[in-house]
């Protein structure tokens, strides 16, 4: 992804003065790469969730789901069809997606949206109807933002709930239903890049739970039913799931059960914050250590690819920090930034290929503004990372820039007193034992700073280069114009800030 068109975050220049400086050596290792991330790593979901959605008192999904979105809105176009995506992948699925019926055949009486139910279902809302009307405005606006779409399918049509074990549903996937969407969606020339079978069923579930073996069998269904559909392999969906939260034994055995070829991603949900009314939030967002703590996961679930289905990726298909709707009054905001562009940065060091963030709208971690879906904060950070070496508060991310061979860093500095002065040396060894080299560049280097308005971590106004990131009078993204800094220079990282950096004359062979 070229770092230049990089959406950003964070910057605070009032700690200029009372900040230390602490002194840092960057070891980039650029003679081999170890990872490598999809051309469409950045991703973000669209849910299900309705209005009257409600957690600890708070409603914050609004007109701002799949029902209800307002689809001409120009700054939610806009926004999607930033010039720094290529393209964007949208995750169409969440919580609800189990109770959603397709009305292709218009054969369903009263095809109304979630309705709230106290008692019979999941989550509290009854069966939600598709009808095709609002398909088709989905698929036009998907179209006209040129977004790459990932559908998340219903996976407990045809299932009932045992009668002896409490959660677990029981019994074959009826594909039928998406047979005839499938069908529809061809037919009107809708692209979808893959599907994606159920939502939180796996280990023990959320709501619901599926066992192992049979959600491994039913992946096989639904990827017959693909190629049955999609006959030319050019243009065939990929299969993805199981979409949930991992679960060592029950991630191996259905990886096993899965057969070859079966699964095109292997996809796992992020909640790692804890609920969004946790008072710890903000303090977990500024803490390195337990934001490395989520690195397990992501290195289990790339070894249990390894040992099982080396064929597919790792997706992470929906992360949005702090579960129930975001955390309150923290996802909103810059401090938030910090747990965002970690988790990109950690996802791609694990070779993730994809990283969906919950949502784009809707619930107190949306991307953009529920109401008038003007960019929050994290639109403006993405982060795709090779290799990083730096002190615990200070989180150091890069990769290789697409389209020059040039090197591109994100600097994160999760402390508030602490500034850091970095030096960056290159290490071309590939078996031990020569030297690092200390870099001076001799090109000026492309710097974004990113800092909170008036020092705030909790604000949503972001500064870049000191001045804020608004909408322009055109309602269009503002230029995020880098400033040019001597390559002989160190690169200062102020307290508690975020920093995109773009080398232009650092080789690494592994760019090339």
């Amino acid at each position: 992804m070229n770092f230049r068109s990089i959406m950003f975050f964070v910057v605070l220049l009032s700690c200029l003065l009372v900040s230390k400086a602490e002194k840092v050596e960057v070891v980039v290792v650029g003679a081999t790469s170890i990872a490598q991330t999809d051309e469409d790593f950045i991703c973000v979901t669209l849910d299900w969730w309705p209005t009257n959605k409600c957690d600890y008192d708070q409603c914050p999904w609004g007109q701002a789901v799949l029902f209800n979105l307002d689809l001409k809105n120009k700054n939610l176009e806009k926004a999607v069809k930033g010039e720094s995506f290529h393209p964007l992948r949208i995750r169409v699925g969440g919580s609800l997606q189990d109770q959603v019926v397709y009305n292709v055949r218009n054969n369903i009486e009263n095809c109304q949206p979630f309705q709230k139910q106290d008692k019979g279902f999941l989550f509290g809302f009854s069966i939600g109807c598709l009808d095709m009307k609002r398909w088709d405005e989905l698929n036009e606006f998907f179209n006209q933002t040129r977004a790459k779409v990932t559908f998340g399918l219903n996976a407990l049509i045809g299932r009932k709930e045992s009668e002896t074990k409490k959660t677990l549903w029981v019994g074959d996937w009826y594909s039928h239903n998406v047979r005839d969407l499938m069908n529809y969606t061809i037919s009107k020339g809708y692209k979808i890049d893959s599907y994606e079978l159920g939502n939180e069923l796996c280990g023990s579930g959320v709501s619901a739970k599926i066992e192992a073996k049979q959600y491994a069998k039913d992946m096989a269904t639904l990827k017959n039913l693909v190629k049955e559909m999609y006959p030319n392999p050019k243009t065939q969906p990929k299969i993805l799931g199981p979409g949930g939260f991992y679960d060592k034994k029950w991630f191996d055995t259905f990886l096993d059960a899965s057969g070859h070829d079966v699964i095109d991603g292997v996809t796992h949900h992020i909640y790692n914050l804890g609920p969004g009314n946790n008072p710890d939030v903000v303090r977990r967002v500024q803490d390195p250590f337990f934001l490395t703590q989520i690195a397990q996961t992501f290195k289990d679930v790339l070894n249990a690819i390894d040992k099982f289905a080396p064929w597919s990726g790792a997706w992470v298909s929906e992360s949005g920090g702090a579960y129930n709707s975001g955390g309150q009054l923290v996802s909103y905001t810059f401090a938030f930034g910090f747990w965002y562009l970690d988790q990109l940065g950690m996802t791609s060091v694990y070779n993730h290929k994809v990283y969906c963030r919950q949502a784009l709208t809707g619930g107190n971690y949306a991307l953009l503004n529920t109401t008038t879906f003007v960019p929050n904060p994290d639109y403006y950070g993405k982060v795709l990372l090779v290799t990083h070496k730096g002190s615990p508060h200070l989180r150091v991310y890069s990769h290789c820039s697409k389209k020059e061979p040039r090197v591109s860093f994100v600097f994160i500095n999760l402390s508030k007193n602490t500034s850091f002065e970095i030096d960056l040396f290159h290490d071309l060894n590939l078996n031990g034992g020569s030297p690092n080299f200390e870099f001076k560049g001799h090109k000026e280097r492309e710097e974004h700073h990113l800092t909170p308005k008036d020092g705030n971590i909790l604000s949503s106004v972001v500064l870049l280069n000191g001045t804020p990131l608004e909408l322009l009078d055109s309602m269009e993204i503002p230029e995020l114009k880098p400033k040019l800094v001597d390559g002989l220079k160190p690169i200062n990282i102020v307290a508690h800030s975020i920093a995109f950096v773009t080398i232009r004359d650092f080789n690494a062979p592994a760019c090339f």
